[in-house]
């Protein structure tokens, strides 16, 4: 029988990914949505969470597409109401509250996934067993998009919370935490603030290796043309690139065929996929490894302020 699933916060995430994920999906049965300005054709619509589940206590499990800064309360009520609990990433405005979270979901014996869509692109498990059986000299990461064109007006992201460039540059970090195959931490941190807003438009980050691999990472968000969402990856048995956002490999030249696995399917379909083993089995997913690399960021970074931003 299918699990009968709700979305709270129907924006661009949900319209584009979710929503059509789970209309494809004979796990689950979306039923209702709790949104102040949208909704789903067919589906109960209810203006925010607390009226939802009062009306549609048949509600199993809820999925969190909202903003990370105006996420808790919902999440919260979602496990204290007794319902098995997805969330977006990042998972939350800081680290503490999806603590909290996850306690609260292991006190009530309840589902909690924080999920990382990026972790499922097409290319990333091959670059991860790749990386597996070589010595790693050095890593770059180049994460550099245009925020007018993939965040058209979205406030949110400029307020404190909303996380700024971090908001894709996580993804990337999402990715790295995945394919490396030992821990990374922090050295330090050049973070670009527009005068006018209180989330940052750019990112150089320097990490440690204990194992002595040169690693950084770049974030922009001004970047013209097509995005670039690359790795770039030298071992002692050869250069990797990591491009697209994972979705394609190339090592010395050559594209390895990543046309096998559970990724063939697409990222948010392959998130729900594993919800839906999550809720089989019982069990709770919570990596928060991307997060605290943003958290060290904010905590180490040099603060350079930059020219205003307006859309």
């Amino acid at each position: 029988m299918a699990h009968k699933i709700a979305i709270v916060g129907v924006g661009k995430i949900a319209r584009d990914q979710h929503i059509p994920t789970l209309a494809a999906n004979d796990d689950f049965e979306l039923v209702a949505t709790a949104s102040r300005n949208a909704g789903v054709d067919g589906v109960d619509r209810f203006e925010d969470l607390g009226a939802l589940l009062k009306a549609r206590p048949d509600v199993t499990c809820v999925s969190l597409c909202t903003p990370p800064h105006a996420r808790y309360d919902d999440a919260r009520l979602a496990l204290e109401s007794g319902k098995h609990l997805m969330i977006e990433k990042p998972p939350g405005a800081t680290l503490s509250e999806v603590h909290d979270l996850e306690a609260l979901a292991i006190d009530r014996g309840l589902v909690f996934y924080s999920t990382w869509h990026s972790r499922h692109a097409a290319s990333v498990s091959a670059a991860k067993a790749w990386l597996a059986e070589r010595t790693i000299r050095s890593l770059e990461v180049r994460w550099k998009e245009d925020v007018r064109f993939w965040h058209p007006g979205q406030e949110w992201i400029w307020e404190a919370g909303g996380l700024g460039v971090f908001d894709p540059g996580i993804n990337a970090l999402s990715v790295l935490t995945e394919i490396y195959p030992r821990g990374l931490f922090l050295r330090q941190a050049e973070l670009q603030f527009p005068e006018n807003r209180d989330t940052p438009i750019a990112a150089d980050l320097t990490f440690r290796d204990p194992g002595g691999a040169q690693v950084s990472a770049q974030f922009d968000w001004l970047k013209d043309g097509p995005p670039e969402w690359d790795m770039h990856i030298e071992t002692d048995g050869g250069y990797a690139l990591l491009s697209e956002g994972g979705a394609r490999l190339t090592i010395d030249g050559v594209e390895v065929d990543a046309r096998r696995g559970p990724e063939l399917q697409g990222e948010y379909p392959a998130l729900y996929a594993r919800f839906a083993e999550l809720l089989a089995r019982g069990e709770r997913e919570v990596d928060l490894s991307p997060m605290r690399h943003v958290a060290d960021a904010f905590t180490l970074g040099r603060r350079k302020v930059v020219a205003p931003f307006h859309w």
